[in-house]
């Protein structure tokens, strides 16, 4: 018989997550924990067995989008896979949005929902996309003065029962940017006659529309004689469907046909008279988004996080199955150097992330400081740009572990750098969500909160080793604060990248470090300490200050004619 290859196999989820595991006993009361843990132990259950199997068989299915029926009208019926079927249902079943909001774990129920994502996410093929606007757009009616629409919506995007339960969309993107919303096209006009819950027309173009099966969506749109740039636009509330389950004067034109996430049924579609409601007033649109974007940017690095995570469970599973050269590639030192490194990012990222998780439920308890909401404004992009980041380095090298399988569809590897490469886009790209780093140090004294945050990490770090991590992390920060001062804009900007990215890795291996220690003190286990001082080896400081802008000015000099 000719030899097969074993392929990589996933086993419990959350049983098998070292990292998950032991975060969740130190950062949760042992009451909280003892409550939640049966559903992420059903969760990781799924996530590595009847979910992962029905990813694999739903592979080679896609959305389809059907214009016409059969006898001219026009329906725009779109139909999502089997998988997304199903993760819609479990989504809601599990409280993946209603955790956030029933609150009752307090501040921990941020954790708790964002624990279940972390599992949730790598086995329903992103069907956390949806989900995230979702969220985003409960925050945005939770806490806003339209108590008419609250009322309406906030009980259906919150809802546990899958048949009443609502989706939304988050529609910015437009033919003219997707960052640069100010100039969006989208023009809103009143409509006369027609009741206060449908007031107003949109007339436009959405380019990009990641979630053009959900039941409504929050948009930009500008009414009337408002001045161009973001304060003239307006946040919309619509529902897509009507009572009848007719299209709200939509018309969907295409879905995309994109690189990765293509379960997700992104679509290019026109406004064309869509009954709508303002949300906030008439202006202002881009501030009365914010809050929906602080919440999809901390769904975009759970995410990232939880697909480094899948990839290196499949990696290491595969490593003791295959063997080369005499040995599993378990045994071969190199083989077992380049995973290490892998895991040492993924830890990095996933103690970031869900640092700002714990910031956020502070927050919507009301139990944040000032110090800790300048944390949450500082740490929500610069978590995602970081792990967004990260995500696709990881998961490139992941797929080269695996060899030629590691390329070859079937085996449902590639998948996963695909879809990774989505985190650096979505929900800002890294420049974009770099020069917004930039503006938010320059609001106020962030950087000094920080470095009160970093000393008191520090402060719980006793372990040598480790402490030299701290000295590395400390020594960055004050290196990123003093290149900030006085160095001229366009040099700012051109180095907002590795600041933002210095900021990241340094308050990551602070992070690291302070669970590294607690795993000694607990368990005796080093493991902690060999990610922090793997991490700390790749380089915490990004900021070079002997790359001058006029040599990058002149080199691209060529392209810019």
């Amino acid at each position: 018989m000719p030899f097969n290859q074993p392929p990589p196999q996933l086993g419990d989820q959350y049983q098998q997550d070292r990292v998950l595991r032991t975060y969740l006993r130190r950062a949760l009361p042992e009451a909280v924990l003892a409550a939640i843990e049966p559903e992420l132990e059903n969760m990781g259950r799924l996530a590595g067995g009847e979910l992962y199997q029905a990813q694999l068989a739903d592979r080679l299915n896609e959305p389809r989008h059907t214009p016409w029926d059969a006898w001219g009208n026009r329906v725009d019926l779109i139909e999502v896979t089997p998988l997304w079927q199903r993760a819609e249902q479990l989504a809601a079943k599990s409280g993946l949005i209603a955790a956030a909001y029933e609150r009752a774990h307090g501040r921990y129920s941020r954790i708790h929902q964002f624990a279940l994502v972390y599992l949730f996410t790598p086995s329903t093929d992103v069907y956390s996309c949806p989900l995230a606007m979702t969220d985003g757009a409960a925050r945005i009616l939770a806490t806003c003065d339209n108590k008419a629409l609250a009322e309406r919506a906030l009980p259906r995007l919150t809802d546990r029962n899958p048949d009443t339960f609502w989706t939304s969309g988050q529609w910015m993107t437009e033919s003219t940017g997707g960052s640069d919303v100010g100039i969006s096209e989208t023009v809103a006009k009143r409509a006369q006659g027609q009741g206060a819950n449908r007031a107003w027309r949109l007339y436009g173009r959405k380019w990009f529309t990641s979630a053009a099966t959900s039941q409504m969506a929050l948009t930009l749109a500008r009414p009337e004689d408002n001045p161009a740039g973001g304060k003239g636009l307006a946040l919309f509330y619509l529902e897509t469907r009507d009572a009848g389950g007719a299209l709200n004067n939509i018309t969907v034109h295409r879905l995309k046909d994109k690189l990765g996430t293509r379960k997700v049924p992104t679509a290019e579609l026109t406004l064309d008279g869509t009954f709508a409601e303002p949300l906030a007033g008439l202006d202002n649109g881009v501030r009365n988004i914010a809050p929906m974007l602080n919440i999809t940017r901390t769904w975009n690095s759970v995410s990232a996080v939880s697909y480094m995570r899948r990839g290196l469970a499949l990696a290491a599973d595969y490593a003791s199955r295959r063997v080369a050269f005499g040995a599993p590639l378990s045994q071969k030192a190199l083989h077992v150097e380049t995973l290490a490194g892998l895991q040492a990012e993924y830890e990095a990222g996933f103690h970031l992330v869900f640092a700002v998780v714990e910031l956020l439920g502070r927050e919507e308890a009301g139990e944040a400081d000032e110090a800790q909401l300048n944390l949450l404004r500082l740490l929500t992009p610069v978590a995602k740009l970081m792990t967004g980041k990260q995500s696709v380095a990881v998961l490139s090298e992941i797929t080269e572990s695996f060899g030629g399988a590691g390329y070859v569809e079937d085996t449902g590897i590639p998948y996963l750098l695909r879809d990774a490469q989505v985190f650096p886009i979505w929900e800002g790209t890294t420049n974009v969500l770099s020069l917004d780093v930039l503006r938010v140090v320059a609001s106020g004294r962030v950087l000094e909160t920080l470095e009160v945050e970093a000393e008191t990490l520090a402060s719980a770090v006793r372990e040598p080793e480790l402490l030299d991590c701290v000295r590395q992390a400390q020594n960055a920060l004050t290196h990123a604060a003093k290149w900030l001062e006085g160095v001229q804009a366009e040099v700012l900007e051109a180095g907002a990248r590795a600041f933002a990215m210095t900021i990241g890795r340094a308050t990551a291996l602070l992070l690291m470090a302070r669970h590294a220690q607690w795993l000694l003190d607990h368990d005796g286990d080093r493991r902690g300490c060999y990610s922090a001082l793997i991490f700390c080896r790749h380089g915490v400081d990004m900021i070079n200050e002997d790359v001058v802008h006029t040599h990058a000015r002149g080199l691209m000099e060529d392209h810019s004619h």
